[in-house]
């Protein structure tokens, strides 16, 4: 029973673009692994950006030095 934990920064991901990450993911580990798609399960967890850090500071640090060059 395949479970798979995706974790994303929440900076607006869609119900579609969710569906499209479970229905792949799902669709991925049947076609590699032989698992059946009804005993696969895919956890989407979206973490606020002050919560999530790359380099030594938070992604909300990033977009916002991000956004300061692209003005």
């Amino acid at each position: 029973m395949p479970y798979v934990h995706i974790r994303v920064t929440d900076e607006g991901v869609t119900a579609e673009q969710k569906r499209e990450l479970i229905e792949a993911t799902t669709a991925m580990l049947e076609r590699i692994l032989n698992k059946p798609p009804a005993s696969t399960f895919v956890v989407i967890e979206e973490v606020p950006t002050d919560n999530w850090g790359a380099g030594g500071e938070t992604v909300t640090a990033i977009r916002l030095r991000e956004n300061s060059r692209t003005r």
